[in-house]
């Protein structure tokens, strides 16, 4: 199957759950969940992008605007434009200057053959929701067999 890449261009609104399988470029505003079960997935938000929602993509790029949680169980890059109002759960990030971020950084890891994320450090502080903390445990959780 050939790979895509999806464009949300400048001057487009898209409310509602967005799932995709390659690539998404947003550059108007996604009102809405971010989603994609690929771990080869790419989302990249550019510098006039924003989401309103939550981010569960394997490899993200922020370069705009961000409100809600990102969870990434690859790679998330923050580029200098980047503005985050949220928590962020990577397994490994890259922060440029100039980026800002309001919420928690938390180090996470995905568990082998689930899609839940884990938090590696049990002080990083509480989940951003009830729903969020059904999904993730600190790691002393998980070396008592939790």
């Amino acid at each position: 199957m050939d790979k895509g890449v999806t464009l949300i261009a400048g001057h487009t609104e898209v409310v509602g759950d967005v799932r995709f399988e390659d690539q998404l470029y947003v550059s108007g505003k996604v009102v809405g969940n971010l989603l994609s079960d690929n771990d080869k997935a790419t989302l990249i938000v550019g510098e006039d992008g924003t989401v309103v929602g939550e981010i569960r993509v394997s490899n993200v790029v922020v370069n705009g605007l961000v409100e809600g949680d990102i969870y990434s169980d690859q790679k998330i890059e923050l580029a200098p434009q980047a503005k985050v109002r949220g928590n962020i759960f990577y397994k490994v990030i890259e922060m440029q200057l100039g980026a800002v971020v309001d919420g928690q950084l938390m180090h996470a890891i995905v568990e082998e053959g689930s899609q839940d994320i884990t938090q590696s450090s049990a002080e990083g502080g509480a989940a951003g929701s009830a729903e969020d903390a059904e999904n993730i445990r600190p790691i002393a959780d998980q070396a008592a067999g939790g």
